[in-house]
């Protein structure tokens, strides 16, 4: 057992507790040439990233539907059984094919992710963010009366549904520490130091995973707290890059190395696992940007070589972006045409494949805008 990272500490309970050593660790973090070679690669993959934003035709638009992708990702991990178009659906004001509940958890997500970014755009990261995130995300959800807002009175533990304190797999603090955790971890967010500031968001998301301050909504916390230190530190302008995505696809490691934190005091192994997920997720979502940018050049070539380019039609490419469900009334509002006109717009993107009908009604059908989705939807299945 090596006691670098922290210390298990008998309870009066009968079971240990791990004890987080503060932040920055010690001994300093080693970077040998892989994890330098790692942090080189990340850097620049996410400069690149940061840099297709500026080419996209409505980067804000494209950035609300990644928000939604994080939002799904993230509480996938934690067991939400939420589709990408069920949350679109909700937000379209439909009945959402998935469980409505689960599908609340993303909508929460995203809601305490926005609230978060407006936050540390004006003031450094502290508890009351920390807790009103918390507050945010579980209203209304089946978490809700886990002490919403208020860090944990208890002892919480993490292992497999119904094991008690002594067959868990790894066992927080107790109560009585959190707060001195917190503030430590508080004061190392937002401090300036030479640390690269991808290690030092990796350090404080596994010590906030350590910490697990909350009874429940910890996972989905610590993952949002990348984004709002990126942005912070303008690694990033804007909320694009997500980790949910590679942590979802290797989520063995990513508990397995956590525990390597913890037991071994191994936080280099762990370093490297979050730098190798931000270097594909930059990659992926640049590509992902690109590829949006091709799709809409490829719809006007099809409304072109289908005869059917009028100005109204390339209106409506530019507005399934910002609404990819969407129904004819709101096509003739935006546009200002008549109903009649509308409908035939829906009927020939029918045909050409653009839109895909979603309810089955007879009246008011609702349509998806399938090729611009499925591009985000990747990896959320």
């Amino acid at each position: 057992m090596n006691e670098r990272a922290g210390t298990y500490v008998q309870q009066p309970g009968g079971y240990k507790a791990f004890i987080p050593n503060p932040l920055p660790p010690d001994p300093a973090i080693e970077y040998d040439e892989e994890l330098q070679s790692l942090l080189s690669q990340a850097d620049r993959a996410i400069a690149r990233l940061d840099g297709i934003v500026t080419v996209l035709p409505n980067p804000e638009l494209f950035i609300s539907m990644y928000v939604k992708k994080e939002a799904l990702l993230s509480s996938q991990i934690e067991g939400t059984q939420a589709s990408f178009e069920g949350v679109l659906e909700f937000e379209a004001d439909m009945r959402p094919r998935d469980d409505l509940n689960e599908v609340k958890e993303v909508v929460n997500y995203i809601k305490a992710l926005e609230y978060g970014i407006g936050h540390v755009a004006q003031a450094p990261a502290n508890a009351h963010l920390f807790r009103e995130l918390h507050r945010i995300l579980i209203k209304g959800t089946r978490g809700s009366k886990k002490a919403p807002g208020e860090f944990r009175r208890t002892q919480n533990w993490v292992g497999p549904a119904g094991a008690n304190v002594f067959e868990a797999q790894f066992v927080p603090p107790p109560a009585e520490q959190i707060l001195a955790a917190m503030a430590n971890l508080e004061t190392f967010f937002n401090q300036e130091n030479r640390m690269p500031p991808l290690v030092r968001i990796a350090l404080i998301h596994a010590q906030f995973e350590t910490i697990h301050p909350f009874i429940d909504g910890n996972g989905r916390i610590g993952r949002l707290l990348i984004t709002f230190f990126l942005v912070t530190r303008k690694i990033l302008s804007r909320p694009l890059l997500y980790i949910s995505y590679y942590l979802k696809r290797n989520r063995a490691d990513y508990y397995d190395l956590l525990m390597r934190v913890r037991n071994d005091g191994d936080w280099e192994s762990w370093i490297k696992f979050f730098l190798r997920g931000i270097d594909q997720v930059s990659q992926e979502a640049a590509l992902a940007a690109a590829e949006v940018i091709g799709l809409k050049q490829k719809l006007i070539d099809r409304l072109y070589e289908n005869r059917f380019s009028s100005i109204y039609a390339v209106k409506l490419i530019d507005l399934l972006y910002a609404k990819p469900i969407i129904n004819v009334k709101a096509i003739t509002d935006e546009l200002k045409i008549s109903k009649e006109s509308g409908n035939e717009l829906v009927r020939r993107f029918e045909t050409l494949g653009i839109l895909r009908e979603l309810t089955g009604k007879q009246r008011y059908k609702k349509y998806l805008f399938h090729e611009y989705t499925n591009i985000i939807a990747r990896g959320t299945h």
